[in-house]
Formats: structure tokens, C-alpha cells, sequence
């Protein structure tokens, strides 16, 4: 979650929001949480109207 909170520049509570409404895709592995990043990119793509 760090890492992703990182890339796209905002915090971790807004990172499970994002998670809790479908906006981003993640999976569990053992008891770790880990955000796809073609999920990530995705999300940057509908921001940017495709012009990342």
C-alpha cells in the first residue's frame, strides 16, 4: 500500500477508499495487500483521458 500511495502521491487512507469503492484492483497474498499496477495505470489513464 506504501508503494502505491507513493506513486499516485497520496496517502494510504485514501488508497483503501480507493480500494473500497472499486477504483483500484488489488490482491492477497498470505496477509499482505497488494495493489495491481496495471490497476494503477488504469486509474492514471481515466484521470488523464488517456494522455498519460
Amino acid at each position: 500500500m506504501n508503494e502505491a500511495a507513493q506513486m499516485l502521491g497520496i496517502g494510504r487512507t485514501k488508497i483503501y477508499d480507493m480500494l473500497s469503492k472499486g477504483d483500484l484492483a488489488s490482491m492477497q497474498i498470505g496477509t499482505r495487500r497488494l495493489v495491481k499496477i496495471d490497476s494503477i495505470k488504469a486509474l492514471i489513464d481515466r484521470a488523464t483521458g488517456g494522455a498519460a
